[in-house]
């Protein structure tokens, strides 16, 4: 995490303050349950509250104190004697230290979840927003990056708001898929501490148990869960190089908002480069890189290793924290996406009429060529299009081969741009319901 790429919100869920604070609330409701059952005195768990709760923990003692240990959990529970007193020996009773990081890592994973869905949700409001703006703004559609077929502008975001819904979707299984939590003990087996404590954490955390926790709570859970965040990054890269290909000067179909004292090159003052789409790629990449160390964590030796916890540790701040900026960035890129429909015709036109070169194929083999034939004649008028010696529909009017099977209106109709347009209507429909 870099302050540069961070937002407080999300940062604040990763901070040690935060993290302890967590530790606490897990230790605190396991002693109200060892309490409930018997185990512990009541009072002893009231205590535990009365003196600790809402405290800002001493990050320097901890760390202080770890320095000696060489142990966090073992740390922060010295520190919490420290400040509950006596009572502090029923803390962690028959508990081991990956009840508490684990439960807690998932508490933050799914509140950063929790972030990350309404960043999507304000991605998903902005390509709603230009989509319809743009439903009927004709552009061509590249194909390889040459021109296919003419699409439209809000075509292009509706696609990517169909990606970021999934992407939702997915976020949503993931969260609720990472949101347990573990208090069972030494590898598991709930021999030093009842199941009936970890059904309390659970429900006060917002959490549900883990069927089976060995000493962790499984790390597949937690590779589907960063996997997604790289899905996510993946598409916000795909609507990224969209929008920075758009912007190339040769194209300049639409272009980032430019705004006034900006500067776009230290060297040439005219640059208004895609900077903010280029930032967007960067970051993606720092996500997806994330995917394969939790992968990897799912391989742990027996009941349990912490080979997966240095990884973790970085990761779970790094992926989230990113996240969060490139989607609040890129729905910015798109409220504020300068769109320009004349350079879109333009760029339409360019070709000289080439782009409708699947229609003339499909009227020849209705009106009876053969498709290899009609291929033939349309591709022999084409080329010369292409290389810039003539006009396409006046080319096919002067072909008598062509002319066997078409006349000059019906070879003008194959021309008409709204034909292309005609489902547009039933995309939307499709993408974003009915009106």
């Amino acid at each position: 995490m870099i302050p540069r790429y961070s937002r407080p919100e999300m940062t604040s869920i990763w901070e040690p303050q935060t993290r302890f604070q967590i530790w606490f609330e897990i230790e605190a409701h396991a002693a109200d349950a060892l309490a409930e059952i018997g185990t512990i005195p009541k009072e002893a768990a009231k205590k535990v509250w009365e003196k600790a709760r809402g405290v800002t923990f001493n990050v320097d003692r901890i760390d202080e104190i770890e320095r000696e240990t060489k142990h966090d959990v073992i740390a922060f529970l010295t520190h919490l004697a420290e400040i509950v007193g006596p009572e502090a020996r029923f803390v962690h009773q028959g508990m081991t230290s990956s009840d508490v990081l684990d439960t807690c890592l998932n508490v933050q994973l799914a509140r950063a979840a929790d972030l990350l869905i309404a960043d999507i949700d304000r991605v998903l409001a902005a390509l709603k927003t230009r989509a319809f703006e743009h439903k009927l703004t004709p552009v061509i559609g590249r194909s390889h990056g040459i021109h296919a077929e003419p699409v439209t502008f809000g075509l292009k975001l509706a696609y990517a708001y169909a990606e970021f819904d999934r992407n939702r979707a997915r976020l949503v299984a993931a969260r609720k898929e990472i949101a347990t939590c573990a208090i069972s003990g030494a590898v598991g087996t709930f021999a030093q501490i009842d199941p009936r404590v970890e059904a309390h954490v659970a429900k006060a955390m917002g959490l549900t148990v883990e069927p089976i926790s060995t000493q962790v709570i499984p790390r597949d859970r937690h590779a589907m869960f960063f996997a997604t965040l790289g899905v996510i990054a993946a598409s916000m890269e795909r609507l990224a190089i969209e929008i920075r290909h758009m912007q190339r000067t040769e194209v300049l179909e639409a272009e980032e908002f430019f705004s006034q004292g900006q500067k776009g090159s230290s060297a040439m003052p005219h640059k208004r480069n895609p900077v903010l789409t280029e930032n967007l790629t960067g970051l993606s990449r720092m996500v997806r890189a994330y995917v394969t160390p939790a992968l990897e964590n799912v391989v742990l030796w027996h009941e349990r290793d912490i080979s997966h916890s240095s990884a973790e540790r970085m990761m779970g701040p790094d992926a989230t924290v990113t996240l969060d900026f490139g989607l609040n960035r890129l729905a910015g890129v798109i409220e504020k996406l300068l769109v320009y429909p004349e350079n879109m015709q333009k760029n339409l036109d360019r070709l000289g009429g080439l782009v409708h070169s699947q229609r003339l194929l499909l009227a020849l083999t209705q009106k009876g060529a053969s498709r290899e034939d009609a291929y033939k004649l349309v591709q022999r008028n084409a080329m010369p299009v292409w290389r810039g010696e003539g006009d396409f529909q006046s080319l096919l009017k002067k072909d008598e081969d062509v002319k066997k099977y078409l006349s000059d209106k019906e070879i003008e109709e194959q021309f008409d741009l709204a034909y292309h347009f005609k489902h547009v209507d039933t995309i939307f429909s499709r993408v974003f319901g009915k009106a």
